[in-house]
């Protein structure tokens, strides 16, 4: 056993005769993690020694001399000067050591009516809130980037697919605000995770609660919780919170990588809607012409990670018996991975988005490839003359085959040739056999048409300026 690691024994061995393997000090410890605790922690232990003062557990003199010796703490953790040390196991021991020894006993009184367990389902909430606050913030970025590039695409017309093949014409403004409403959702989530997660597990102790005469609700105040948790063994042993976290994270990862798919598609040479920015692009090696999406590719790698982080927890908690198990260690690691890549794929879909140029004239002009207002001949079929759509779809369908045996686009079509094919067919709808006539036509709520597009994104507008004022 080293030194340190008989000095982490000293703070809770006492019943042990022996000290830990070296491998078992390995194992155990994870201040290599949960070091990044640390103001949460502080935070945390601020909370509980003023109210263990308040409520004459402690005196003051312990209250003042542990607040300053726990800011004090903090400066050298920010200075870089503090020693995180792997045998004193977690970043509450190393913290509390610390304090101990630049306090002396005041600083022994501390833990006195909490566990670690407590503790650490404390900082650890603490953490992923503010993780979600940011997540929310960046969420809040890429959809007002995103508004307003479907503002200005409005009207740019573009190939709508379905299997990847050309379906209909749309809007670019409109393919947009379908990653809006998505990212939208995701906010929504992220804020319903938060109102779950907001209680707090201070004083649940072990998992017994304490014989002392805390004040749980003053803790949960002073930390920005909205109550104390209810229950102590669901305090200790909960990490839905986590768990919440990682899922609107997978889900917010999943939208990221569809959309990234998508700019990769788009910014090749066979596409060519859109062309990426340098700074968000690479070269090759050998091939001088070539700019690579890295940056989408990334995003769109990335979220495997993050789906990954998910598995793994819902695994790791599977089975677990109550209240607490050291198992639970392994929360951190895939949440912090997640808290990080998540945020950096956030920022980067937003600038990738904001610094790329759009060909309109190229999106116009694959929007009429592969027959994609065959539809709007069937529905001007149903509209106009009468027909029941399933026959009109047999006439269309027939009008594309002419056309293509006439390599030409269903608004070419003679009018002695569409006759042929039922006589309904005149001249009229020749006219509505365009993309942008098509687009336009399609004025139904949630549609694609200028007029519903441009509605759809004052409407997000709105609702995003609310929940931002609601926050």
């Amino acid at each position: 056993m080293t030194d340190k690691g008989k000095a982490a024994r000293d703070l809770w061995g006492g019943h042990f005769g022996t000290g830990p393997a070296l491998l078992m000090e390995q194992i155990n410890a994870s201040i290599g993690f949960d070091k990044r605790l640390w103001p949460h922690d502080i935070v945390g232990s601020k909370a509980h020694a003023t109210m263990l003062a308040r409520q004459g557990i402690i005196s003051e003199a312990d209250r003042d001399a542990i607040l300053e010796g726990l800011d004090e703490i903090a400066r050298e953790i920010e200075t870089g000067s503090f020693h995180f040390d792997p045998a004193l196991e977690d970043i509450h021991l190393n913290i509390e050591a610390r304090l101990t020894e630049k306090i002396g006993d005041p600083g022994r009184r501390l833990h006195t009516a909490r566990s670690r367990n407590d503790q650490v389902a404390t900082d650890f909430k603490l953490f992923v809130r503010a993780a979600t606050d940011r997540a929310i913030d960046r969420l809040d970025r890429l959809t007002n980037t995103i508004l307003d590039m479907a503002d200005n695409h409005a009207a740019t017309v573009m190939p709508g697919f379905t299997h990847l093949q050309a379906a209909q014409p749309v809007t670019f403004g409109h393919h947009l605000m379908a990653y809006a409403e998505m990212f939208m959702r995701d906010r929504r989530r992220f804020a319903d995770a938060r109102l779950r997660l907001n209680e707090c597990p201070l004083g649940a102790a072990a998992l017994a609660g304490t014989s002392f005469p805390i004040d749980r609700e003053a803790t949960a105040r002073a930390l920005g919780f909205d109550r104390p948790a209810a229950n102590s063994i669901d305090a200790v042993s909960d990490r839905d919170f986590a768990l919440d976290f990682l899922a609107n994270a997978a889900i917010t990862s999943v939208h990221l990588s569809r959309l990234a798919e998508e700019l990769v598609l788009w910014s090749t040479p066979q596409f060519g809607f859109v062309r990426m920015a340098e700074d968000f692009t690479s070269g090759s090696s050998i091939m001088p012409q070539k700019r690579n999406p890295d940056a989408a590719e990334l995003v769109r790698g990335k979220s495997g990670r993050v789906l990954g982080h998910l598995q793994a927890l819902l695994v790791t908690m599977k089975s677990l018996p109550l209240a607490y198990s050291k198992d639970m260690q392994e929360d951190k690691e895939g949440v912090f991975d997640a808290v990080d890549t998540l945020e950096l794929c956030l920022e980067a879909t937003a600038a990738m988005l904001g610094s790329m140029r759009v060909d309109a004239a190229r999106m116009r002009a694959a929007a009429g490839v592969g027959y994609t207002v065959a539809t709007d001949l069937a529905d001007w079929m149903v509209r106009v003359k009468g027909a029941a759509f399933r026959d009109a779809h047999n006439i269309a369908a027939r009008a594309v085959k002419a056309a293509e045996a006439r390599s030409c686009d269903l608004h070419e079509l003679d009018e002695t040739v569409l006759q042929a094919i039922d006589p309904r067919l005149d001249g009229e709808v020749r006219g509505l056999l365009r993309v942008d006539a098509s687009v336009a036509s399609r004025t139904s709520f949630g549609g694609t048409a200028p007029e519903r597009v441009k509605a759809a994104v004052a409407a997000m507008r709105d609702q995003l300026a609310g929940l931002e004022a609601g926050r």
